[in-house]
């Protein structure tokens, strides 16, 4: 094996949510161990404690400024089931039309500006489209950049005008929505989806939505790049031409399993339907070994046996979780703030994929079967996922009644245990709470990149982004733009960066320390 040099560089990565490093060993240009480290402690969970029992619907919006909304339901949703509430139709519409509102603008966000970013990687500058990737994604000035942020910026109108405002909302509440949306509002919203769709339509996908929803197969899939000059030029046709020459169906596959809490719920008399038949628009489900379950938040746990907290044996349920930070200098085993979520004992990837999968989509089954869970399979599903839900939005949109009730009156939470689950744009989010003489007892969160990003657990099993390296070629050590690739496929909520280490065992054992 060559000798290492000690290099270090930056690579751009989203920076929401805290910080992240990454530890990743390779041998012969190929990663053989990883640590996914968390090197951050934000303590929302204990800070919880003892408010009101009403102030979740205020704090836990601020865990994450891009999915806000989703932390906002899904406390809502957990304060429900304490009080037993039943909802209006129309606020189970205009909830679901702020998330997926919110979904849609993380995932062009993510696609165009933070992960085809990448593709202007020096690595790729011989590439025969590499001129192609400078003029659509060079920051702040690609077409494809400014026209994203320009529209994406749009579509979250939609969340201001039902909401109020955009980050950080407040307008879902126990037994509804506060807001009551005038026709005129109605009408808003229904002009920039149409709006929104067409742009995605023209820029994105490069064919109607209808086109696009008839793919079921790879098999169609290159039937559809070669059908039509606007497929090949789109920026979707553009990500499969560059993925293919960049050989990212090869790595970050992972574990292997897949977890959805699912999401959208359908109100009564809605024509929307889903692919699954589900009552949720996007079926919750956990597939392992190729075999699908349906989902039991009682087989969610968490385990701390390599996290800074105090130590517990195994791993806890979240309506008995324990959030007691542990540091020591001394410490050889503990090496991120992130607990290591598990469902049914295994570490679990979510996210779009995952969303695909459980909600059997043909083509992404066909995909998974061929690929496996790589990269290029990953940000595929993150980039067509609007296609799935702006004619769900149009639909529900147009079905919201003025005046029919928004909300079932709530005067106080009773004494009680708590769980609302969702899917945000990362993947699988869940709140447990429990309230007690309208005071917080315990409030228990695991987010999306808790779930990709957590650390060994007591087993010593790797986290899904950790599994997701092992394998991946490093042709330039200096440049490790192949690791980059498989990290961004999770779309990390965090500031990350990652180090590559040499085997202190081999050679001379000097890190190369590698920014990501």
């Amino acid at each position: 094996m060559a000798e290492n040099t000690r290099k270090t560089i930056s690579v751009p990565l989203n920076r929401v949510e805290g910080d992240l490093e990454l530890t990743i060993e390779h041998e012969d240009g190929v990663v053989t161990n990883a640590w996914s480290r968390g090197v951050m402690y934000r303590g929302f969970e204990n800070m919880m404690k003892g408010r009101g029992a009403w102030d979740g619907l205020v704090l836990t919006p601020r865990v994450c400024g891009i999915c806000g909304t989703a932390h906002l339901l899904t406390a809502a949703k957990a304060l429900d089931m304490i009080c037993g509430i039943a909802l209006p139709a129309n606020a189970i519409m205009v909830r679901n039309l702020a998330m997926m509102a919110e979904h849609i603008q993380s995932d062009l966000r993510h696609g165009i500006l933070m992960f085809m970013q990448d593709f202007l990687n020096p690595a790729y500058a011989n590439l025969p489209i590499y001129g192609e990737a400078v003029r659509r994604y060079e920051t702040f000035r690609g077409r494809s950049v400014v026209e994203t942020i320009r529209m994406t910026k749009k579509i979250l109108e939609i969340v201001a005008i039902l909401g109020g405002q955009w980050p950080n909302s407040s307008f879902i509440v126990p037994g509804g929505v506060a807001s009551v949306p005038t026709y005129n509002d109605i009408v808003s919203c229904i002009y920039i989806i149409n709006l929104f769709t067409a742009w995605y339509e023209e820029q994105i996908l490069g064919c109607p939505i209808e086109r696009w929803q008839q793919i079921e197969s790879e098999q169609d899939l290159m039937a559809w790049m070669n059908e039509d000059d606007a497929h090949r030029s789109s920026d979707l046709g553009f990500f499969i031409r560059m993925a293919h020459l960049v050989r990212l169906d090869r790595i970050g596959r992972g574990h292997g399993n897949f977890l959805s809490f699912g999401q959208l719920e359908l109100p009564p008399d809605s024509a929307v339907r889903s692919r699954s038949g589900d009552a949720l628009l996007l079926a919750p489900g956990f597939i392992s070994d190729g075999n699908a379950s349906a989902v039991n938040q009682e087989l969610v746990s968490e385990h701390v046996a390599y996290s800074h907290f105090i130590d517990y044996p195994g791993g806890l349920h979240p309506s008995e979780g324990i959030t007691q930070p542990y540091v020591s200098p001394y410490e050889a085993v503990k090496y991120s703030f992130c607990k290591a979520p598990r469902y049914a004992g295994q570490p679990a990837e979510t996210g779009p994929l995952a969303q695909m999968l459980t909600s059997r989509h043909p083509l992404f089954l066909d995909l998974v079967e061929r690929y496996g869970p790589s990269v290029y399979v990953r940000e595929l599903a993150r980039l067509v996922r609007p296609a799935e839900l702006l004619p769900a939005m149009k639909t529900w949109a147009g079905e919201i009644d003025p005046e029919a009730p928004f909300y079932h009156s709530v005067r106080e939470i009773p004494d009680g245990l708590g769980y609302g689950l969702t899917d945000a744009s990362r993947g699988a989010l869940g709140h447990w709470l429990e309230v007690k003489k309208q005071q917080i007892e315990r409030y228990q969160i695991i987010t999306p990149t808790a779930w990709n990003g957590s650390p060994r657990d007591h087993g010593g099993i790797r986290g899904p982004w950790e599994e997701a390296l092992i394998g991946t070629p490093i042709a330039d050590p200096d440049n490790p733009v192949e690791a980059g690739h498989v990290i961004r496929s999770f779309d990390a909520c965090q500031v990350c960066a990652v180090h590559l280490l040499k085997n202190p065992r081999r050679g001379n054992g000097r890190p190369a320390c590698l920014r990501v």
